[in-house]
């Protein structure tokens, strides 16, 4: 990708997507004791300061590598951040974006994850060369699979032995967004 990506700041109803900054640590060192988010993202398994740091470098580097667009999600009344929300742009050759987001265990079933989504996928058809949107969930992730579908994902199927997840292959549902065609 020769132009550099910038990250925009997206308001939704109840957050604000920005980029990450050295106060969003907390949540971040409270997304490493979940079971499953250092599992399949690149929060690390333990929450030091400096793997947390870590963390916040690796989401500024993806705009530099054209990888995506990492956007902290935050509380729109407060500016607390309370998780993540990604764009990534690995298969924009072939028209495809992916969505991927997480919220911290405290600040779970407020509507967080599906106002996040939400505000991405309506910012991210805009994005050039973006004629599909897809996003993986785990079968037994009922929440995640009611998050998607509210901001408008139509499951597709199963991908079996789709993604490592820890030590282990796992089976993950396909949704996908397509942008109205004019």
């Amino acid at each position: 990708m020769t132009t550099p990506l910038v990250l925009p700041t997206l308001l939704g109803r109840s957050v604000r997507l920005r980029a990450f900054t050295v106060a969003d640590l907390p949540v971040v060192r409270e997304a490493t004791t979940d079971p499953v988010i250092p599992l399949i993202t690149s929060v690390p398994a333990r929450g030091d300061d400096d793997a947390c740091r870590a963390f916040l470098a690796r989401q500024a580097d993806r705009l530099a590598t054209g990888a995506g667009y990492a956007f902290a999600v935050a509380e729109l009344a407060s500016d607390r951040s309370v998780g993540h929300a990604y764009l990534g742009l690995r298969d924009l050759d072939h028209g495809r974006a992916t969505v991927g987001y997480w919220i911290a265990g405290s600040h779970r079933g407020r509507g967080f994850a599906r106002d996040a989504v939400r505000t991405l996928v309506r910012w991210a058809v805009t994005v050039p060369g973006v004629a599909r949107l897809e996003l993986y969930v785990e079968p037994w992730n009922v929440a995640s699979a009611r998050t998607a579908v509210g901001a408008g994902f139509v499951r597709e199927g199963l991908l079996r032995s789709w993604q490592a997840v820890g030590d282990e292959r796992r089976d993950m549902d396909m949704y996908a967004l397509v942008p109205a065609q004019d």
